[in-house]
């Protein structure tokens, strides 16, 4: 039941990515181009994410438990280390050259365009990597 759960919301997810134009790349990457065709759309859309994040967590951490598990899965970690500097950083300059991050990557993937069949194959061996580092030093 749970993995429905999370498909439904990855499908929701991925159709308002889709819909809402932020899974094109040069939507990103004219928001990034401050000094040339610079479009604010993506800033507006990360500001209502924000909004209803900050709503939701604040609904739902106050429940005692979740509806559909025991309880909640939060993050025990909360220092900030290299891993966690270098990591946003990748993230980042990855975003920044490709227009693309994880999740709108994936929303796309259907559509068959060819940076994104490209960058989803890329991203996925960087995981895998990152995962294998990760094992060999024991710090998962």
């Amino acid at each position: 039941m749970t993995f429905l759960i999370n498909l439904a919301i990855g499908l929701l997810l991925g159709t308002g990515l889709v819909v809402s134009g932020m899974s094109d790349p040069a939507k990103v990457l004219n928001f990034l181009d401050i000094a040339g065709t610079w479009d604010p759309s993506l800033a507006f859309v990360m500001g209502g994410a924000v909004i209803v994040a900050f709503l939701g967590f604040r609904l739902v951490l106050g429940r005692p438990a979740p509806v559909f598990s025991d309880a909640f899965q939060l993050p025990q970690r909360k220092d900030i280390d290299a891993r966690l500097v270098l990591g946003a950083a990748l993230f980042g300059i990855g975003w920044g050259l490709g227009g693309l991050c994880p999740g709108p990557a994936l929303a796309t993937v259907g559509l068959g365009a060819p940076g994104v069949l490209a960058f989803v194959p890329s991203m996925l061996a960087g995981m895998w990597v990152a995962r294998r580092l990760a094992d060999g030093q024991g710090d998962r």
